[in-house]
């Protein structure tokens, strides 16, 4: 029996089956999904206002609980138990034994080495800025300091404390341990009371005022020349470094498969939905002092990591399930110092708390080591101090004949435009400055001035730029974005034509209130327009065609898409909700009055999640909320029309690495036109045993609704509609999804 002669038996099952048991199936409730995740949603910008450029962004809250506040006298206690052997079996071992402050809080060592010379699993990670930590170890197994504590303290293989208890009573007979105990806590010596005060004192460990954060608070000389060419690399669309090394802790929570050969489950081994092989993404902070890489120390030098990047991780050696991040990236010798010059940036000691000398205990402390990283952190670091260009009015800078527009973004301050002449340029810019337009000024018949990558530069303009406008430009030729603008707020994208720019057209990510219009983009190997982990974005009045997805919003919170005429992609436009990202949800998005028509373009995406786009789909809704699609020309396009579908059923991923709720909820189809879309589906949905449509709907989520007139084709050809009792609504929903799930 085919898959299409099955769904028919479903649809003739559930009809009959209603009159059946509609009651019992309107008794049981359908499956909702968690809405908290709209109290720390994820999505949009994290940047300080006002700022003087858009690289200043919030620190993330401390992971300080409520029954343990920070105290100077709990920090200063826990400082001289993490230097005290005593708290290890054999008072031979100290916390920083293992976290060195020399090195960068590790050790030093591939993997780290326990009590009686046991050589551990893993590397040792920076204590550096873990109070910004919400999943600790490399596996992430415990989410509390306080309970990360016990772990090293009691493992036989590390300190090796067997017994508590005697520890406790080991501590009670050092007189001043006695009186610092008591000054930081009215119950004095208890082991629960060890575990805070060394949470504590972790929590001081912050590094916050590198080269790269004075360069991000106005200081642009904190930043060689080399330095700021290799942040403009590390937040490209090649490199794509800043997407799982977000500022400003250049970490994030969350785990993924790079492909370092290992045999070490990482994820796994502690979650169900984990995945062989991924880690914890670390924080670059203090990278540089902190050698070897990786979870098993297994590269020595920051050269060898990068390489390995570059190779596109475990891509080059044909392992599967590599992180849709690492893609591997061409790199000169030139742009590889410079990218290692920017992380040499990252580095800040300026907060290193003090080595005792002695210890309550008596017992002999850790000596200082000689890191030789610093000599070159210090080589690399010879930006200065110079005090900030006084401020002034203003101003608008024209670039100059034989000048390039770098130079003279480089004259400018906030509240300045640059204006560029008409003209071809071949060239990257690169705009941190806050409060700031970049304008084209068009010839005597309208064409805008020209930047042309002639296929070798990666992006045309990349900023980081809150309140920032950007027009009146034609953007060409390059391999991965045309205008990628991260982590700011209040964007302004207008009159631009972007050709042939690899990954993305216009590319605002992790940003708030974002306007994009009268934007022309086409030739894009995944999305012309693309909104990703933003919020509050209106893209209207723009034309894609030609590329992979025309206009896409992923991860993104309260968007309104109108206006816009999208034809000739793979896919037109697509609402969608990924997994392993830092924003959770896709939610609230209003598309209306779009022409939407013959979006047949063959699939060339070269990977990742764009390449399972099936041909021939106007709308796609995945796993999104609370979307309201209406008054839109919907035509020609030969799968679908719209189509609304979860995660799980869509077969564009592997379910265990899921980290959202997957199923599309509270989405409202109504009043659009449809015209000759669903005669020739693409193979993907067929072999789904889905038929073209108008409106396809995998039923998965709850209140989605679907109010268009009978003319409209549908599969299922029942779809609910709002004028539906919600006993109805209920029971239908059960039976249609029981009938699903037991096809298979």
């Amino acid at each position: 029996m085919s898959k299409i002669v099955k769904w028919l038996a479903i649809i003739l099952g559930v009809l009959l089956l209603v009159i059946v048991v509609v009651m019992a199936a309107a008794s049981a409730k359908a499956i909702e999904q968690d809405e908290d995740v709209r109290a720390n949603h994820g999505a949009g910008a994290s940047s300080v206002a006002p700022s003087y450029s858009g690289l200043q962004r919030a620190f993330p809250a401390s992971s300080e609980p409520a029954d343990n506040p920070t105290t100077a006298e709990k920090v200063d206690l826990g400082r001289l138990l993490f230097f005290d052997p005593v708290l290890s079996q054999n008072n031979d071992f100290a916390c920083a034994s293992c976290h060195h402050p020399d090195l960068g809080f590790s050790d030093g060592r591939a993997t780290a080495m326990g009590a009686h010379e046991t050589a551990l699993a893993r590397n040792a990670p920076t204590l550096w800025n873990v109070a910004f930590a919400r999943n600790l170890f490399w596996d992430g197994r415990l989410q509390s300091l306080e309970a990360q504590v016990e772990m090293p303290l009691t493992h036989p293989d590390e300190m090796g404390v067997g017994d508590t208890a005697t520890l406790v009573a080991e501590l009670q007979v050092i007189p001043e341990y006695q009186e610092l105990f008591a000054a930081a806590f009215d119950d004095g010596i208890t082991f629960d009371n060890v575990e805070r005060a060394l949470a504590a004192f972790q929590r001081s460990l912050i590094t916050d005022n590198s080269p790269f954060d004075q360069y991000a608070a106005g200081d642009f000389n904190a930043l060689t020349p080399s330095q700021r060419r290799g942040l403009a690399l590390f937040r490209s669309g090649a490199t794509r470094c800043f997407e799982c090394h977000a500022a400003p802790t250049f970490a994030t929570d969350t785990f993924r498969v790079v492909g370092v050969e290992s045999d070490d489950p990482g994820r796994a081994a502690i979650a169900n939905d984990g995945d062989f092989g991924a880690f914890k993404v670390p924080t670059l902070r203090n990278i540089a002092l902190t050698a070897p890489y990786m979870h098993n120390g297994s590269m020595t030098t920051l050269e060898e990591v990068l390489d390995f990047y570059a190779e596109g991780g475990g891509r080059a050696h044909g392992q599967e399930n590599i992180d849709v991040f690492v893609q591997g990236f061409e790199m000169s010798d030139q742009e590889k110092a410079d990218l290692l010059a920017f992380l040499m940036a990252l580095t800040d000691e300026s907060q290193m708390p003090e080595i005792p000398t002695a210890v309550p205990s008596g017992l002999p402390v850790i000596e200082r080591i000689d890191n030789p990283a610093r000599a070159i952190v210090a080589a690399a670091n010879i930006g200065h101090d110079a005090e900030l260009t006084a401020a002034r009015e203003p101003q608008t800078i024209i670039v100059q004949p034989g000048e390039s527009i770098q130079t003279a973004v480089d004259r400018a301050q906030p509240g300045d435009t640059v204006q560029i002449p008409y003209g071809v340029y071949h060239e990257r810019v690169v705009i941190d400055i806050s409060d700031f337009t970049l304008h084209g000024v068009p010839n005597a018949t309208g064409e805008y001035p020209i930047l042309d990558g002639e296929g070798i530069l990666s992006e045309g303009v990349i900023a980081s730029s809150n309140n920032f406008t950007i027009g009146y430009l034609h953007v060409r030729n390059y391999t991965d974005n045309g205008v990628i603008v991260e982590g700011s707020t209040n964007i302004h994208f207008h009159d631009l034509l972007v050709e042939f720019t690899g990954t993305y057209g216009v590319y605002p990510v992790q940003s708030t209130d974002v306007l994009v219009e009268r934007v022309e983009v086409t030739g894009t190997d995944d999305a012309g327009i693309y909104a990703g982990q933003c919020e509050n974005v209106i893209v209207r009045d723009s034309i894609a065609y030609g590329n992979v997805l025309g206009i896409e919003l992923e991860n993104t919170l309260n968007g309104e898409v109108y206006n816009n005429h999208v034809y000739d992609n793979t896919l037109g436009i697509l609402i969608v909700l990924l997994p392993q990202l830092t924003s959770k949800i896709s939610a609230d998005t209003y598309i209306h009055n779009n022409i939407v028509e013959a979006n047949n373009h063959e699939n060339f995406a070269p990977s990742g999640f764009a390449r399972v786009a099936p041909s021939g789909t106007g709308i796609l809704l995945l796993a999104t909320d609370n979307a309201e699609v209406t008054g839109n020309t919907i035509k020609d396009n030969k799968t679908v029309g719209i189509a609304v579908f979860s995660s799980t059923r869509s077969g564009a991923f592997d379910t265990t690495e899921l980290d959202i709720g997957p199923t599309p909820e509270n989405n409202w189809i109504h009043g659009n036109t449809f015209e000759n879309n669903g005669y020739d589906p693409d193979p993907a949905t067929k072999d789904l045993g889905i038929p073209g449509a108008d409106i396809i709907w995998d039923g998965t989520g709850v209140g989605n609704h679907f109010d268009e007139d009978s003319s409209v084709s549908t599969f299922p050809p029942i779809l609910p509609k709002s004028s539906w009792p919600a006993w109805l609504y209920r029971s239908y929903y059960n039976i249609l999804n029981f009938a699903i799930e037991r096809m298979g």
